[in-house]
């Protein structure tokens, strides 16, 4: 099974990245996960099933320990092909 997760974390600073968008940046990086796309805004990685859970599992915990307020994400199941 493969997931794609998409996922923001808070409180927001236009000027400058905060230490924990830093973290989750270099989370998501370091998993080896494929078609990674980190934004201002948003962020979305795919991959195998359990890579994916054991980097979402790594980035709550090293961006809530890093001053995130809070962590959204969205976990789908994608099909073979689909992107």
């Amino acid at each position: 099974m493969r997931l794609r997760v998409e996922f923001t974390t808070e409180p927001f600073d236009l000027d400058e990245a905060p230490a924990h968008a830093l973290v989750a940046r270099e989370v998501i990086e370091a998993a080896e996960l494929d078609a990674v796309d980190v934004g201002p805004f948003g962020n979305t990685a795919e991959g195998p099933a359990d890579t994916v859970l054991t980097a979402v599992d790594a980035l709550l915990r090293k961006t809530l320990d890093s001053g995130a307020t809070r962590v959204s994400l969205q976990v789908n199941v994608i099909g073979e092909g689909e992107r």
